[in-house]
């Protein structure tokens, strides 16, 4: 795998709506309604519309950015042009982590979803041959890896909409309302982080933008189309959720306190139909495909990012190879593996996910620099999409990024510390070992 041909051109529009959505349902699924009990409904809710209102104006601001530079770094190659090499570089790792983390938190979901149905079979067992099998996949190509993420990406859409069909019907305002704030409104900000996994990964569309067959014109509306799609889903459970029986619900795995539960969308169903119901077993089992669709989607986003910091030789540089006979980047996708399995190991999954969140920020607040320097030092660059209502959109974002970040940093102080750290050390080893003439 030492040939370098490019990486092959075969994505459509639909394709990247597939993806944008793929990288994020899992958000929909689980993970989120553990903000409840830092927040409650009103805490969350305050924390979901403002994380809603950065992610929008985000998403259009980085479409330009994908449109006007379509590599693979996504805001590796962003940063690198408009603030140069060491920015570049640092945005290219917080994007690495963001990638590499968030898939280890879901592949423990998958394998304890396995787990309950065959005990026999344990759970990290489980979810490390997903690792395998999903890793080959993307090595074989990104078109077969595509149009999978895209059918399994339908199938989790439509089993949220039939979910909410079902449960809104039974909705009650007074479950809403009920302890809305359980710690006061400082309940909004430690929200933050399960606010952000309703959309955290979007911005991969911007990864496949050299294996796009028209990028310029494309992504943009891959972007537009997956964020009104992940705005509208993110609305329809929240509210038919929590307005079944309470926030508490949805949260503790007996309804009112202690143990918490990953899986909030059955406990919600389950007040309806039981847990012996056709609906209530199919929720269970197409919500899967939204936890398949998440975890091999990132993989392919995390592929491209890798590959392009190899390429340039900021990572070892074997990771920026293409597979001749695939044309994928094959080598970045297996180091990635082994990464996540060694983070599967850790066990520490909660972790992991808040680590990937700041990794996240990192991203947007760079991304939403690099827009506004590019437009001042570059007004002549080729830019096939606009940005409506600059500057205020990528001004919104950067505000509410650097915002949770710190509020994040706050509530996850050691957390915190592990991330810069790694930046800080990684950034060091590049400054040391960098090649002087690349």
């Amino acid at each position: 795998m030492t040939q370098n041909e490019g990486l092959k051109k075969t994505l459509t529009p639909f394709m990247l709506w597939g993806l944008g959505v793929g990288y994020v349902i899992s958000g929909m699924y689980f993970g989120w309604n553990l903000g409840l009990e830092k927040g409650g409904t009103g805490g969350m809710a305050i924390a979901t519309v403002v994380i809603m209102l950065m992610y929008v104006t985000f998403t259009f601001s980085y479409a330009e950015l994908a449109c006007a530079i379509p590599k693979a770094g996504g805001v590796f190659d962003y940063a690198n042009r408009a603030m140069g090499k060491d920015i570049g570089f640092i945005a290219g790792i917080a994007q690495v982590i963001e990638f590499i983390l968030a898939p280890p938190a879901i592949a423990f979901a998958i394998g304890a979803y396995f787990n309950a149905f065959f005990p026999q079979v344990p759970i990290l067992t489980s979810a490390i041959a997903i690792y395998f099998v999903f890793t080959a996949l993307n090595v074989y190509g990104v078109q077969a890896a595509a149009s999978f993420e895209m059918i399994v990406t339908v199938l989790a859409v439509g089993e949220l909409l039939l979910f909410s069909g079902l449960t809104l019907p039974k909705f009650q305002t007074v479950h809403l309302t009920h302890n809305a704030l359980p710690n006061g409104w400082g309940g909004a900000f430690a929200a933050i982080p399960f606010a952000i996994w309703f959309f955290l990964g979007i911005e991969g569309i911007a990864n496949v933008a050299e294996e796009t067959k028209n990028p310029q014109r494309d992504i943009s509306k891959g972007f537009g189309w997956a964020i009104l799609t992940l705005a509208i889903l993110c609305i329809l459970v929240f509210v038919a959720a929590t307005g079944i029986a309470g926030w508490e619900t949805i949260v503790y795995k007996n309804g009112i306190s202690g143990d918490t539960s990953d899986s909030p969308l059955p406990l919600a169903m389950a007040k309806i139909t039981g847990d012996n119901h056709l609906m209530y077993h199919l929720l269970i089992t197409v919500g899967l495909f939204g936890l398949v669709a998440s975890f091999h989607g990132l993989i392919l986003a995390a592929g491209r990012s890798t590959y392009e910091m190899g390429r340039v030789h900021n990572l070892p540089s074997f990771l920026g190879k293409i597979s001749p006979r695939f044309q994928t980047p094959a080598n970045a996708l297996l180091g990635n593996m082994v990464i996540g399995i060694l983070a599967l190991l850790s066990g520490k999954t909660a972790e992991i996910i808040v680590v990937s969140v700041f990794g996240a920020l990192t991203l947007y607040i760079i991304s939403m620099v690099s827009i506004i320097v590019l437009r001042k030092r570059e007004p002549d660059l080729p830019r096939p999409f606009k940005v409506a209502w600059y500057p205020a959109f990528p001004i919104i974002a950067l505000v509410i990024a650097t915002v949770s970040i710190i509020a994040m940093f706050i509530f996850n102080g050691i957390l915190g510390l592990i991330y810069f750290s790694v930046l800080a050390i990684t950034f060091l080893l590049y400054k040391i070992f960098k090649p002087a003439n690349t």
